[in-house]
């Protein structure tokens, strides 16, 4: 019985890990909320929809840091975040 519950474990192990492993940048001013919620840590389905809300009604976020107006989002999902956040896209490599 303990056996299985190790193997159980292990296999949830990787399994989360390897999610996290494949979430890439997402820019906050243009994904969706289901976008928004499988990519940031901390954000689920009703915090991304009132990111969207908050973006169609204040406007574009300037800076990660600008989330935090979001009610619900705080300095450290900020901080849990900050690699993963765009508030732009990034620029075409330039063609040789």
């Amino acid at each position: 019985m303990k056996w299985t519950f190790v193997r159980i474990g292990s296999v949830l192990a990787l399994v989360c890990g390897s999610f996290a492993a494949t979430a890439g940048p997402v820019n906050i001013n243009t994904a969706d909320a289901a976008k928004l919620a499988s990519e940031l840590q901390g954000v689920g389905p009703a915090l991304a929809e009132a990111i969207v809300a908050d973006r169609q009604a204040n406007g574009a976020f300037a800076t990660p840091e600008a989330l935090m107006r979001v009610k619900g989002i705080g300095a450290r999902i900020v901080e849990m975040n900050k690699g993963n956040i765009l508030v732009a896209d990034p620029a075409p490599p330039a063609s040789r």
